[in-house]
This record gives structure tokens, C-alpha cells and sequence, in this order.
């Protein structure tokens, strides 16, 4: 499947696409479109980032995060491009890097930065039954994407800052959405679930969107992943969060492309014109796969599911260039609903969107695939 110059058996390629990256790109808010401004899409590319440095001890990964992060933090803990009273849930995500930044350095810059974007939290709009609104500018609604950005960072604020009190408002984030947004028939999750139910992308009797987004699905399964390597498995949510995430895997599995090995960009419309295999998507899925297995949650049987999405990703997204810069194709820019009228939630709606090269979304999830999977397959000597 693959071609002989990126054949994915030699297992390297988390950190030649983050060489690339810090090469094609030392400044994350200068890329092409962010002008700057305080965007998730670098809080994602960066974990990619760090789950490299831990797996490599390469200093120079941790300080491209450090670099990064530092545009932005303040020494009084203030955060360029930051307001707290949009309300706004995706602009927690970059907050997650605060963490290891603060233990690194032992610097109150970055404890007072994750305490202003932990405030919050505590005033954050929320459904009748506590789930955080996605923003405040879409009232009552529980988008999929929400759950990674504000659950993992909110629940290592619990546990570093708090000591681990109210941990159950993390695990009710999932249990809310899972609860309001699965298909009884398909077992999949719908993209977003409008708690009044007047969107005008919703069904008015169930409050669903209509269609099953890939990028959604991957943040969900990943939010999933990275908060259930954190929550103690004594927590009385922990089981249900663990079956949540197998259940949604299983019923993705069963909607892998069988030539591909990856996904689509509507999941369930696969053979549909205009559908297409999506590399951001195709990247956390796996991601969330391949730390299933290393946490525990995933049985062996998922290793050859893994095998295939890991060998897709880079033989349908990835390209290297002459000069050896790795490439990461068939991204979706960018999906949502409402704002706009176009933005309804249909399936023509969710295929017209731009496809482009290097979108950072994409990029830092498939940094976390390949770091999870490549370090799967190391040597147990090599493993730490």
C-alpha cells in the first residue's frame, strides 16, 4: 500500500513530521490565517509535541513548546488574545501545556495563566443538567469537539491545582454528551445536540444535528482517551467512561474503509460523491486506539486495526517533498454549525468545506498517532 520512500515500517515518522513542522513553521501563530490570535489549533499540534519529547527526551520538542506558548503568557499569568467572557470552549485547549511548562520550569507565569482560564470554568454557561454550552454564542449546545477541549484541561487542573475534588463534573462532560448525542441504530454520535432544540440544524424533536461527523467522532474518542490516562480508576465514573470509549471504537471500527484503512470525513456515507478519506479524523481515531491499548482499555484484538489505520494514514495522507519535508494531505480546514446559514449540518454542507495541506488540527493528531503507535512497537527494553 505504501510506496517504498514512506514506507510506514520504519517507524519514525512522529518525529519527521514534527522536524518538518519546526522547520516549515518556528512560530505556530504566524502560520498562514492565525494572525496571531489565541487559537486551539496550536494547543493540539503542541500535545503532539510533547508526547514526542516525553517518548524522545529531545529537548528541542519541549522548547518549541516553550516558544510557542510564550508569545502568548504573560509574566503576571495574562493571556495575549484571551477574553473570558466569550465563554468560549475552545480556548481552554491551549491551557493543557501550561501544566508541564509550569512543573518544567517551577515559573508562576504558567500556574496563574491555567488559574485565568480555569476561572472559566467556574462561570462557564452550562445545559439544564450541567454540560458546558460549546460558547456562549451557541447557547445550549454540546458540540463533540467541546469535550477535548475543556475536559482533559479541566480534570489535570482538578488534580495538579485542586487536589482532585469535583472530578465527577469532568466525568458527567462525557456521560451528558454520549447520553444525548449516540444513534441508537448506528451507535454512532451525532456532531452536536441542541438542549432547546431551535437550531436551525437540528431536528426539532430530537435536537440532533443530522449527520456524523469525522473530525467530531476523533475529538470525542480522543477527549476520551486522554482523560481516562488521568482519571483514577478507582472513580466511580471510570467504568462507564472506559465502555463509552470502547463502544464508540467499536462501532467506528466497523466503519473503517476496508481498502484504506482510515476514515471518512461522513463517517457513514463512505461510498456517497463527493465523500473523501480525511486525514484529521483518520489521525485521532488512531490515536485513540493506540493509547486504548497501551492504557489497558483495548484488548490485543484491536492490533490489527490499529496496524491498518497506522499503515493508511500514511500511505493515503502523507507526502514528502524532495527536500524531505513531510507533508499531511486531505485535511478538512475547518466544520461547525450555525453562524452561518451555509453552516446547516448536511452532508453537502460538511464535503464543501476547503481541503488543505498542513492544517495544524491535523498535523497534531497525527503527531499523536505515530508517537502512541510507533512507541507500541518498540522493544519492551526500550520502553519506559
Amino acid at each position: 500500500m505504501a510506496n517504498t520512500n514512506k514506507s510506514s515500517a520504519n517507524l519514525n515518522w512522529a518525529v519527521k513530521m514534527a522536524d518538518s513542522i519546526m522547520e516549515r513553521t518556528p512560530r505556530l501563530y504566524e502560520d498562514k490565517g492565525y494572525k496571531g490570535k489565541w487559537s486551539y489549533d496550536y494547543g493540539v499540534i503542541l500535545k503532539g509535541f510533547e508526547l514526542l519529547w516525553k517518548q524522545t527526551g529531545e529537548a528541542k520538542y519541549y522548547h518549541y513548546i516553550q516558544e510557542n506558548m510564550d508569545y502568548f503568557i504573560g509574566e503576571d499569568g495574562s493571556v495575549k488574545g484571551y477574553r473570558l467572557e466569550e465563554y468560549n470552549i475552545d480556548h481552554l485547549n491551549n491551557g493543557k501545556l501550561l501544566f508541564v511548562l509550569h512543573r518544567e520550569t517551577g515559573q508562576e507565569k504558567y500556574k496563574k495563566a491555567a488559574a485565568l482560564l480555569r476561572k472559566q470554568i467556574t462561570a462557564h454557561p452550562r445545559t439544564s443538567e450541567g454540560a458546558f454550552w460549546h460558547k456562549k454564542i451557541y447557547p445550549y449546545q454540546i458540540w463533540l469537539d467541546g469535550l477535548y477541549m475543556g475536559s482533559p484541561f479541566y480534570l489535570e487542573h482538578l488534580l495538579a491545582f485542586e487536589e482532585g475534588k469535583g472530578l465527577e463534573d469532568v466525568t458527567r462532560q462525557f456521560i451528558l454528551c454520549a447520553r444525548h448525542t449516540k444513534d441508537e441504530h448506528t451507535g454512532l454520535l451525532y456532531h452536536a445536540w441542541d438542549e432547546q432544540r431551535v437550531q436551525p440544524w437540528c431536528d426539532p424533536e430530537t435536537g440532533l444535528s443530522p449527520n456524523f461527523w469525522g473530525r467530531s467522532l476523533g475529538w470525542y474518542v480522543m477527549a476520551l482517551a486522554d482523560v481516562l490516562e488521568m482519571l483514577p480508576a478507582e472513580h466511580t465514573d471510570y467504568g462507564t467512561l472506559v465502555s463509552i470509549l470502547q463502544d464508540t471504537l467499536s462501532t467506528l471500527r466497523k466503519y473503517q474503509d476496508q481498502d484504506s484503512g482510515v476514515w471518512y470525513q461522513v463517517v457513514n456515507e463512505g461510498g456517497r460523491k463527493g465523500n473523501y478519506l480525511e486525514a484529521s479524523a483518520s489521525s485521532m481515531i488512531t490515536y485513540a486506539i493506540a493509547k486504548g491499548i497501551r492504557l489497558g482499555l483495548l484488548d490485543n484484538s484491536w492490533l490489527e486495526t490499529l496496524d491498518r489505520a497506522y499503515q493508511g494514514l500514511i500511505a493515503e495522507f502523507v507526502l514528502v517533498t524532495n527536500s524531505g519535508w513531510a507533508n499531511l494531505n486531505k485535511n478538512c480546514q475547518v466544520a461547525g454549525l450555525g453562524g452561518d446559514d451555509r453552516r446547516d449540518g448536511s452532508y453537502a454542507y460538511y464535503i464543501s468545506e476547503p481541503i488543505i495541506t498542513n492544517d495544524q488540527k491535523g498535523l497534531g493528531a497525527f503527531l499523536l498517532a505515530c508517537g502512541e503507535y510507533e512507541f507500541l512497537q518498540r522493544p519492551a527494553a526500550g520502553k519506559e
